[in-house]
């Protein structure tokens, strides 16, 4: 039998996760808790410290876990965390 050569899909090499950051605006927060329920990695949960209007704000557990999917800022209702994707160098081989 007769091995060949490891190919690369459509000739470049497996795409490399996001890296970003993640940001909570606290004082826009309302503690409806939507980001931590539907977050895909567990990345976010209620603190225990108040923001100026009384609520529970999110925090973040482990940012590492964070694929930067922007599926928190879409479920919140007042725009109170978003994500910032950093540009990743793409290799070519």
């Amino acid at each position: 039998m007769h091995l060949r050569k490891r190919e690369k899909p459509f000739g470049i090499e497996k795409p490399v996760p996001a890296k970003g950051e993640l940001i909570i605006i606290e004082d826009r927060c309302k503690g409806c808790g939507f980001c931590v329920e539907y977050c895909p990695n567990a990345v976010l949960k209620i603190s225990e410290s108040f923001n100026s209007k009384g609520y529970h704000p999110p925090e973040v557990v482990d940012e590492d876990d964070c694929r930067y999917c922007g599926f928190c800022q879409l479920v919140c209702p007042d725009f109170a965390i978003f994500t910032v994707e950093k540009e990743s160098e793409v290799v070519e081989g």
